[in-house]
């Protein structure tokens, strides 16, 4: 069966212009994206701008956004189907026909051999709506387990149990409009402005416009805390102790809502009982870290504040305790009544574009479709005879980490990965290497030929990209966007909904027949309205869910393609937003008793505290401008400048106590794993406490995979792992020298194998070149006698100049060809090697000057103007220097201020925060 197209792209004549639009594969936010595409003689160029009429975004965007352009070429691509692991050197090509029977027939003889529960599949929130469907319904209806789970297990799964024990049913009751209502808002665990750039941007501007009080929860001072009205550094893993403390305070100074906790909650007194060990505000600043004066400040400000949203995110839900922590916030709201109401939630932000979408069908292993419960019999019933299907899945699969490691024990035999990178993503990331090392069938659906994880693949299947993938996503204020396609798919690449039909014909299962995305759509709102009691007739909970999609059952194909941005739940057709757009405002809970329920939190330490061995605490987290595991952001030179290098940040007392340097590469070890990266030292992050990004994968660093470190313990009830609390040890990493290598695009092949062959490298992408940081621990002059085997350009076509002070420890190579820069080493001391802007420039220019070879053969620029330093802002390449020199200057005191002179911060707008920090920080300097 072959796809058919919902948008037929048809081919297009030079000159002519298409837009499209289309939703951002990125964050949680969902911010609509208008992609043009300009057809000319040499071939087509994507413009992205931000969707003007989106209510996500209103035409902002991020940093990361504004360059998805640059993520849409082909030379990364899986192109054709794949039969072979890359690790045994035995991949080769094969077609789409070849491969779906292979899958289907190993998955029949696993079954036949071992039973349905020898399968398992590890699938993504960067599938939209219509593959999370097929595929869960594939899973759980015909293959008849439920060891279905998926990368969102490690980002919101719990707050999907929190809502679930408070609630009833996953629901996030509010919207991004309630952001820019509130009088107070609280940002606890969430770095917003480089994780959420363009709600954070929301945020700032009711602050600017109605002054909103905004207090920041997190263990360090992040980007988000430049415009906070307050800082709360709580110590790692002590967030159920603040709220339970809050919980208390309330109660105690009567800001309890009575009768709303009367009429619409129950389990306030079990709730309160289990608090009791918080009752003391004193208590409560010893195990949490905060001052009494800073605790005294935000349990006052919320409690007479009406109006409140409190945002919680990753440093809440990546935690042993992370239901426990969503729960005690939620529990601060009920008691108060605040929720239900315009400006006043809790609201938990999502990391991934489509991980609502997936929670919607059923995504996690202890989940049913629909909002359907996986352990409820008539559920069970409820789903199996809507889907007509021969099985279902009547008890909860495994778990993420769970998973991995039933492969590895062997009682998993087959796996199929869908659009996520496990190898460098899950904790104990070596682990997930041993399990797929082991297991005897692995399937892998991806865009990417190469990467961590695509080298297992007995069988790589190549997927639909972003621009080529047609169907739906929901965001984190529960709004159903399309994501539509706009570029003509590569020959061999094939939508994930459609592979899983191909293998699930060819199993002999009926039900699978789609023709498009909107088959599957339709057939999935349907089950969500699939004996759902609408609210109005409700007498009973037995099956009411929010989730329902009834109002969208009957779209036409034309609608199904115009569909406008719309929130669920959708009860009728033309129902207008402002009926759904925050819920619970009726006090109607999904409950069968239809209230809200307090659940008792008990607050605890971490699992696996610092000892003598390990003495620091590793948190880790996202960048401002990479996403996951940089497999499409690491394409973009613009997006690799603001953060170039795995890093580590550190306190400079800790630096001192264990002899790291600023700048240098230190080594970073837990009992899981270690690796290798540049200290940057910072007094944001708490003493004790150390933070790495998640971003670096083995294809673009010797040694950064931050997952071989992490903590795998998980939260009882999410599963959801400890990604904020590893304890660590760290040393310097001693090199015989450093250096920095620039190679053109097509010529980098030539060196791959010299460059991994080198002791430590980082590959950075820049705008014509590739750019390698390298150390090494033989001696120079070792190396030196080495670098034409490092440098193979030795056709008497290339030109060499070189410059050799083995006094200075200094080694100097550039290689040209007609005059156009092919190549460029500098081996030498950290402080003498060249600024990275100034030779990336060098190689957009198609002739040097003799002029530019001296300067670039001496390693210092023609000009003596100052370097600009660390970048903040990519989309105008103005760095920290120029910005804090002209602040200085002018004396401003404003970022508008800033854009006005150097345009920093004009376009994204992601670098605001940073730039409110060195206004900041100069302002600091006059004072003293």
């Amino acid at each position: 069966m072959n796809s058919i197209p919902i948008v037929e792209l048809h081919s297009s004549t030079e000159n002519e212009i298409k837009t499209t639009q289309t939703t951002c594969p990125y964050c949680g936010v969902g911010c609509g994206v208008s992609a043009t595409v300009e057809y000319t003689a040499t071939g087509q160029k994507v413009s992205v701008t931000g969707d003007v009429n989106h209510p996500s975004n209103y035409g902002r965007l991020c940093i990361k956004g504004s360059n998805l352009a640059d993520t849409l070429g082909l030379e990364t691509r899986v192109l054709e189907p794949m039969l072979g692991r890359q690790t045994l050197g035995t991949r080769q090509a094969t077609d789409w026909n070849t491969a779906t029977t292979l899958i289907a027939d190993k998955f029949q003889q696993c079954i036949d051999q071992y039973g349905r529960d020898s399968i398992a599949f590890y699938v993504s929130g960067q599938l939209l709506t219509e593959d999370y469907y097929a595929v869960n319904k594939f899973v759980k209806g015909y293959l008849g387990t439920a060891n279905i789970d998926t990368n969102s297990r490690l980002c919101m799964s719990s707050a999907v149990a929190a809502h679930k024990r408070a609630f009833g049913e996953d629901l996030v009751p509010a919207s991004y409009e309630d952001f820019e209502h509130a009088e107070m808002v609280v940002l606890v665990g969430s770095n917003t402005a480089w994780c959420h750039p363009v709600l954070y941007q929301r945020i700032m501007k009711a602050k600017e416009d109605r002054d909103v009080f905004v207090v920041v929860i997190d263990p360090r001072f992040t980007s988000t805390c430049e415009t906070a009205d307050l800082h709360l550094p709580i110590l790692p893993g002590q967030d159920v102790a603040l709220f339970n403390g809050l919980l208390q305070y309330l109660v105690k100074n009567n800001y309890s809502d009575l009768d709303f906790i009367a009429n619409y909650t129950e389990g306030l007194v079990q709730a309160l009982e289990q608090t009791e060990t918080e009752a003391s505000i004193t208590a409560v600043s010893q195990r949490t870290g905060i001052s009494l004066e800073k605790l005294q400040q935000f349990f006052e400000k919320f409690s007479q504040t009406q109006k409140v949203m409190t945002l919680f995110s990753m440093g809440v839900n990546q935690s042993s305790q992370g239901v426990d922590k969503a729960n005690s916030i939620i529990n601060c709201h009920l008691l108060t009544g605040k929720i239900g109401k315009l400006g006043a939630a809790p609201f938990s932000m999502t990391g991934q574009p489509n991980a609502m979408g997936g929670r919607e069908v059923g995504g996690l292993a202890n989940m049913l479709a629909a909002h359907l419960d996986l352990d409820n019999t008539a559920h069970q019933a409820l789903v199996q005879g809507f889907w007509q299907s021969p099985y279902i899945a009547n008890q909860a699969g495994l778990k993420a980490v769970d998973l991995f490691q039933a492969v590895e024990s062997g009682k998993i035999k087959a796996i199929w990965i869908m659009a996520t990178n496990p190898v460098v993503s899950l904790p104990d990331a070596d682990q997930v290497k041993r399990a797929l090392e082991k297991c005897e069938f692995v399937v892998v659906s991806d865009i990417c030929k190469d990467t961590d994880t695509t080298v297992y693949a007995d069988v790589l299947l190549p997927a639909l990209g972003w621009g080529e993938k047609d169907g739906t996503v929901t965001n984190s204020e529960r709004r159903i966007s399309r994501q539509t396609a706009f570029l003509d798919a590569p020959a061999g690449a094939k939508a994930d909904w459609w592979s899983i039909t191909q293998v699930a014909q060819k199993m002999g299962y009926a039900g699978f027949d789609y023709s498009n995305s909107y088959d599957i759509f339709i057939e999935h709102a349907k089950l969500s309205a699939y004996q759902n009691i609408p609210l109005d007739q409700r007498d009973s909970a037995q099956h009411f869910r929010y989730f329902n999609l009834q109002g969208l059952c009957e779209l036409s194909l034309k609608d199904y393609n115009n569909l406008a941005p719309t929130q669920w739940p959708v009860w009728q057709q033309g129902q207008t937003a402002d009926v759904v757009s925050r819920l619970f405002s009726n006090g109607q809970f999904s409950h069968a008793s239809a209230k809200a329920k307090f659940i008792a939190t008990v607050a605890k330490n971490p699992i696996n505290r610092v000892s003598a061995e390990y003495p620091l605490i590793l948190n880790t987290g996202r960048i401002r401008d990479q996403w996951h595991t940089m497999s499409r952001t690491g394409l973009s030179a613009n997006l690799s400048t603001h953060r170039a290098e795995p890093y580590c940040e550190i306190h400079p007392q800790d630096a001192l106590k264990f002899g790291i340097k600023d700048g240098e590469l230190m080594e970073v070890k837990s009992k899981w794993g270690g690796c290798i990266l540049r200290a940057n030292l910072s007094n944001n992050i708490r003493r004790g406490q150390i933070f790495a990004p998640i971003h670096w994968n083995d294809q673009v660093a010797s040694d950064a995979r931050i997952g071989k470190l992490v903590n795998p313990v998980v939260d009882a009830i999410s599963g959801e792992p400890e990604f904020k609390h590893t304890p660590v040890c760290i040393q310097p990493f001693y090199t015989q020298w450093q250096g920095v290598l620039y190679v053109r695009e097509g010529f980098e092949h030539l060196v791959q194998v010299s460059v991994q062959n080198m002791v430590w490298w980082t590959k950075i992408k820049t705008a014509k070149a590739v750019r390698y940081e390298l150390a090494d621990r033989k001696t120079l002059s070792a190396t030196v006698q080495h670098i034409k085997a490092l440098l193979p350009f030795t056709d008497e076509n290339y030109e060499w100049l070189n410059l050799e002070d083995p006094t200075a420890h200094l080694s100097h190579h550039v290689i040209l060809k007609d005059g156009l820069l092919i190549a460029s080493l500098y081996i030498a001391p950290k402080v003498l090697l060249p600024d990275r802007d100034w030779v990336s420039g060098l190689f957009k220019r198609k002739r040097l000057s003799a002029l530019h070879r001296k300067a670039l053969l001496a390693g210092s620029a023609i000009s003596s103007s100052n370097s600009e330093g660390p970048l903040v802002c990519s989309c105008f390449k103005v760095g920290k220097n120029r910005i804090v020199a002209t602040i200085k200057e002018k004396k401003l005191s404003h970022e508008k201020q800033v854009t006005a002179c150097l345009k920093a911060g004009g376009n994204c707008g992601s670098c605001l925060a940073e730039i409110r920090g060195l206004i900041k920080s100069c302002q600091t300097e006059y004072a003293e």
